[in-house]
């Protein structure tokens, strides 16, 4: 576990040393006795600003670089909008996952079965075509312009909060060429991923490593039964009738085949029939005709994983499997509270600026609440930004000594403790609810 005095000095190595580190690498400062900022001044003065007003005008950047100690004009704060910044803050970004902060696990048995609970996913910012030679796009048959585009490839760790890796790479990348997808992971924890990881050589690696995956197939997995018959996924499951639930060990894949547990649960029709809008829909965006059998497995949740099943049953492995959304729950948060893909100029070495300042700014905040409240399972990570949001001015006034930021970050903790939880929801339960519900009410598979 992570204590506050821990974090901050993570935060003040990051603004701080990180900073004058990036400066030494790039050159960055070139007339330093005549410099009104210092990179680490500048940095602090972007990231903590940026973490207090996602849409900041010049104007209040200012006054965030008044709180750092720089008197300086707005345009003093505009003219420091440059290819040259951009590339000090991206490499901070980089090393930003050097520290690794994070809490008690989060008091939820199920997810305590494991040494930690590692997501990994990506989002992606789309950027205008002018950045493309930095950041190349997705292409497509899109609306949306992707001539350049950033993705971030994450790995979060669910059980105690930690942001485990932050990889920048081009819009079209592969998420199989994500350094979060090749990340050593430790024995005995579960590693959750959506399709775009799929890769059977990296779950058999796993399972050699005695880690735990728990994973959807692709629609044309070949299953390989225990009587070494061989069938496509779908045709596979029709075998099975009209039973609700199934599972049983197979082999997945043709030339390179992985052992598996294969669990199988039909869903009622209203389900199948919104998840057949979701594929055409996602198929119409991206130009192409969905295939006939990702609209016949639309009828069942199927998932295969190597966790044996004294440890996860079927209903548990269900319900489990949900909780992945919670890396695009951060996401979510990052976009519309952190604003990481919103900006208020059309200057592209500002909008660099602005991107890579915003994503620090979202490192410094997940930092504060993990210590402040990722230990409840009803914590709102929504109210928990808002209150990391109102102490930003207090952070940028106390990040030249670490006891004065502890100060600040005990008290961020004691308002976490008390106004960042959910509220219960009896139609349509929260996902911690729902795990709470298999530790007090065990579920027969």
């Amino acid at each position: 576990m992570s204590t506050i005095p821990q974090v901050s000095q993570a935060m003040q190595e990051l603004l701080t040393s990180a900073a004058e580190a990036a400066d030494a690498k790039l050159h960055y400062t070139k007339r330093p006795d005549r410099a009104k900022f210092t990179a680490a001044t500048l940095t602090q003065t972007l990231v903590l600003g940026f973490l207090a007003h996602p849409d900041a005008r010049v104007e209040q950047l200012a006054q965030s670089a008044a709180r750092v100690g720089v008197a300086v004009a707005p345009q003093a704060v505009d003219q420091r909008f440059t290819l040259a910044t951009a590339a000090l803050l991206q490499d901070i970004v980089r090393s930003s996952m050097h520290t690794l902060i994070a809490a008690d696990g989060v008091a939820i048995p199920l997810l305590q079965r494991f040494t930690g609970v590692r997501v990994h996913d990506s989002t992606t910012i789309v950027l205008p075509d002018a950045l493309a030679e930095h950041w190349r796009g997705c292409g497509g048959a899109s609306e949306v312009h992707t001539s350049a585009a950033l993705k971030c490839g994450v790995q979060l760790d669910l059980l105690t909060g930690a942001l485990c890796g932050l990889d920048l790479a081009d819009g079209r990348a592969s998420d199989h060429c994500l350094g979060v997808q090749h990340a050593a992971l430790p024995t005995g924890s579960l590693r959750l991923a959506d399709l775009g990881f799929y890769d059977l050589g990296v779950l058999a690696a796993l399972s050699a490593q005695q880690v735990y995956w728990l994973s959807k197939l692709e629609p044309t997995a070949l299953i390989t039964d225990a009587t070494g018959r061989s069938r496509s996924l779908l045709a596979f499951v029709q075998t099975l009738g009209e039973v609700a639930q199934w599972e049983g060990s197979v082999w997945v894949g043709q030339g390179q085949r992985l052992s598996a547990r294969l669990l199988v649960q039909r869903v009622p029709q209203e389900v199948a029939d919104g998840r057949r809008r979701r594929i055409r829909k996602t198929a119409r965006d991206k130009g192409v005709t969905p295939s006939a059998a990702a609209l016949a497995l639309a009828e069942w949740t199927i998932l295969m994983t190597n966790i044996p099943p004294e440890k996860l049953s079927l209903a548990e492995a269900l319900v489990l499997a949900k909780v992945r959304w919670q890396i695009e729950l951060l996401f979510k948060l990052w976009k519309s509270h952190g604003q990481i893909d919103q900006w208020r100029t059309s200057k592209p070495a500002r909008i660099l600026c602005e991107v890579y300042a915003k994503l620090l700014s979202m490192v410094v905040q997940h930092w504060a609440l993990v210590v402040g409240c990722w230990e409840f399972p009803d914590r709102s990570l929504v109210k928990a930004a808002q209150v990391v949001r109102d102490h930003a001015p207090e952070l940028a006034s106390a990040r030249a000594r670490v006891e004065r930021l502890t100060e600040v970050l005990e008290t961020m903790q004691q308002v976490l403790a008390r106004t960042a939880r959910m509220n219960t929801r009896k139609k349509h339960p929260n996902t911690y609810q729902l795990l709470l519900t298999l530790t007090t009410e065990p579920a027969q598979a």
